[in-house]
């Protein structure tokens, strides 16, 4: 006679998908708490900066938050994680204190460089978090060095390069490939493939898949769905443990899709996609949805304690706002803090080698 499936056993047979993953029942709580205190973050600084309290640029990372949350669990405190400007989730998810990345997104005193970086020079050396850069492809070489430091000091650490497609166009990106190969530097390129680099389609500008560009280095890659934060953490746990172990340098596509525009000066979908484009996506790639569902199938979360959740993001996310709103401005005189440079008696900046 053919086993009659209980409730019970149809339960175990849906946390399967956990086991699956390698992640445990309170790790995947975790990552959910993580993606929706990311969601939550960047609707605050969308909110802030519509009222004209953000300046400047202002990248969302809304819809990639899995790509934060699954790599960078993954990681121990003292391995490095640098990325692009559109890095407030991926500031937070290595340790850096909400509150102090908007401040800096405020411009105001208690932000991770004292207001005077911004969105897209989120900065926390305490946690290893160097950057949130503002040039394409700028954070490349860096990580690059860093990776050498960590073989030459003999570190158990490996560093993370977290860009966007665009990035792999740019020399820079190639140079840093060919040293990490040569030098079998502990470093994994990770290229977060929106679909855009800014309002192009990455189709139209290259003739060749983002995995493939590390071949002629003979850097292994490998390509994973970076809306699925249980695909992703799994993913990279395996690669982390690799690369720690000697293994070189990898490059790794993380197939993503941004529910924003390029930045805050843009539209959500602007002239390069269509509404029906960004809408599909979002109703069917949504990682906290996905994961959601998941747990949901999995009976290791129902819609009350999502409900809960949620709330503690949303309550994290405001008092961050409040605290960057009563944060002070700079004061003049921090222009001239921490440069490499000081003024002379005609108030001008000159240069003192002594510094060097």
């Amino acid at each position: 006679m053919a086993e009659v499936e209980t409730k019970t056993n149809r339960g175990a047979k849906k946390k399967d998908v956990l086991a699956q993953h390698g992640v445990t029942e309170e790790l995947a709580l975790e990552l959910m708490q993580d993606m929706l205190l990311y969601r939550r973050f960047e609707e605050k600084a969308e909110e802030s900066y519509a009222i004209g309290k953000v300046g400047g640029f202002c990248h969302l990372h809304i819809g990639q938050e899995a790509g934060a949350a699954g790599v960078i669990k993954v990681l121990q405190s003292d391995d490095y994680v640098l990325s692009a400007y559109r890095s407030h989730t991926q500031a937070i998810a290595k340790g850096i204190n909400p509150k102090a990345v908007m401040a800096e997104l405020y411009g105001r005193v208690g932000g991770t460089s004292g207001g005077k970086g911004g969105s897209m020079h989120i900065f926390g050396s305490d946690v290893r978090f160097l950057g949130g850069h503002g040039i394409v492809g700028g954070q490349v070489p860096i990580a690059t060095g860093v990776a050498w430091k960590i073989k030459y000091s003999g570190e158990n650490t490996v560093c993370v390069c977290f860009m966007g497609d665009a990035t792999v166009n740019q020399g820079g990106f190639h140079e840093s490939l060919n040293m990490a190969a040569l030098w079998e530097l502990p470093v994994i390129y990770v290229v977060e493939n929106n679909e855009y680099g800014m309002g192009t389609a990455f189709d139209r500008v290259s003739k060749t898949d983002i995995s493939t560009r590390s071949l002629p280095f003979d850097i292994p890659s490998s390509s994973v769905n970076g809306q699925d934060v249980l695909s992703t953490y799994e993913h990279f746990r395996n690669l982390t443990e690799q690369v720690r172990a000697g293994g070189g340098p990898r490059l790794v596509e993380l197939r993503t899709y941004r529910f924003r525009g390029h930045s805050m000066s843009d539209p959500v979908s602007g002239t390069y996609r269509s509404t029906e484009e960004v809408e599909r996506h979002k109703e069917e790639s949504d990682p906290i949805a996905i994961l959601r569902d998941q747990l949901f199938a999995a009976a290791v979360l129902d819609q009350d304690t999502l409900g809960e959740m949620d709330a503690r993001a949303k309550k994290i996310a405001a008092g961050a706002a409040d605290f960057a709103d009563e944060s002070p401005v700079p004061e003049p005189e921090a222009l001239y803090e921490n440069v490499w440079a000081e003024p002379n008696s005609h108030g001008r900046l000159f240069f003192d080698s002594r510094k060097v």
